[in-house]
């Protein structure tokens, strides 16, 4: 199985202070802002296709993306791609030792099911695998 990539994502402090910049590089308009509750963000894309940037900004000071930046400052948080079965893929990954954050799947940004991969099992970088059907 092949993965497509489906974002790259930003955290940030302030989504409205860095918005403008990112539409500038990309041409295009970011999405309408939205609340993901279950991540403790809001979140903007900005681009189209597998060229797509997620800006995240934490919405309280306890969330792991506002960690994330009080250890690390903003930048890049992670990348994420597109698996047609997510349980499937999780199950995979798990057979093969490979350490998720995520076992179940769970609500991410346009109601979609995703889960994460620690970084740990990824030399460093936080996965995202984000459900989405073939082509």
């Amino acid at each position: 199985m092949q993965l497509v990539l489906d974002h790259v994502a930003i955290a940030l402090s302030s989504i409205a202070s860095a918005l403008p910049t990112y539409e500038l590089l990309t041409g295009a308009t970011g999405s309408a802002p939205e609340h993901i509750p279950g991540q403790g963000v809001n979140a903007v894309f900005v681009g189209h296709g597998e060229s797509r940037l997620e800006l995240i900004e934490p919405v309280s000071p306890d969330s792991p993306v506002a960690r994330f930046i009080e250890r690390r400052g903003g930048g890049l948080h992670h990348i994420a791609y597109r698996v047609p079965d997510l349980e499937a893929t999780l199950r995979r990954l798990e057979a093969a030792g490979i350490r998720l954050i995520d076992s179940q799947p769970r609500e991410g940004a346009h109601g979609r099911r995703v889960a994460f991969v620690h970084p740990s099992a990824m030399h460093g970088v936080l996965v995202e695998l984000v459900e989405a059907p073939p082509g």
